[in-house]
């Protein structure tokens, strides 16, 4: 995040050249929640997926260290351009005849931020979906968890597995990978699909450019009396835009 980001060449994303690669900070809740229900229920089995270049790998090895059990890579070099609506179809292709009980996802990515792909995996395979999670327990396939609403309001809601839900921010506190782990994490599965072989469906919205806003000049302040004020503004608004005639 403290990368300094500018348009590429095409105008459509950002040039990725000499930026570091990290796990999305709300995957990282979601992440460590899967982890965590592998270690209450004790028999649990957790795959991580993520879609991207291959440089993506690097970063889903933080996964595996975190306690996950194996890795799937959609190799894509052209994720950053599909819309939220084909990402969700590449998942949910992936998932649908795996027979996953939890599915955890961000509430949305930081790069783009549309907190739409996870509800549409949960449409897609006909699953319960509960977004926004800030608190999560799980009994014997019992789901409570505690989603934040607008307001700083917060709504409890149970479900029963297999349920699909999206993490947000103070959910958990990740782990940090130890050093076992992380040489752990190098002997375990990380395999690679083509996204080919799973995006089935085309986009609903495409971004037709990208661009830095324009850096627009001071505002004005108005000072002194309140009536030489109003005479200031309504002539201001007269000469500079023309809604007073």
């Amino acid at each position: 995040m403290e990368s300094k980001f500018k348009v590429n060449t095409e105008g459509k994303w950002y040039d990725n050249v000499d930026l570091a690669w990290r796990m999305n900070e709300y995957d990282e809740f979601a992440v460590e929640q899967a982890v965590q229900v592998k270690d209450q229920v004790g028999e649990a089995d957790v795959t991580v997926l993520s879609i991207g270049i291959d440089k993506v790998k690097e970063t889903m090895k933080k996964a595996l260290a975190m306690g996950c059990d194996r890795g799937v890579h959609v190799n894509d070099d052209a994720s950053y351009a599909k819309d939220p609506f084909e990402i969700a179809s590449i998942i949910a292709a992936f998932a649908r005849d795996k027979g996953f009980d939890l599915i955890f996802t961000g509430m949305q990515s930081q790069d783009r931020g549309s907190a739409q792909v996870g509800v549409l995996v949960a449409e897609m395979l006909g699953l319960p979906s509960v977004s926004t999670i800030v608190d999560f327990a799980f009994d014997n396939g019992q789901i409570t968890a505690k989603r934040e609403l607008e307001g700083g309001l917060r709504a409890i809601i149970k479900t029963q597995a297999p349920a699909l839900l999206t993490c947000q921010l103070g959910l958990n506190t990740p782990r940090y990978p130890t050093l076992p782990n992380i040489m752990k994490a190098k002997k375990k599965e990380l395999l690679t699909l083509e996204v080919a072989t799973l995006l089935q469906d085309g986009a609903r919205q495409e971004t037709v450019k990208m661009y830095v806003p324009e850096k627009k000049g001071g505002g004005l302040v108005l000072e002194g009396d309140v009536g030489a004020i109003a005479d200031q503004l309504v002539q201001i608004l007269k000469e500079k835009t023309g809604v007073l005639a």
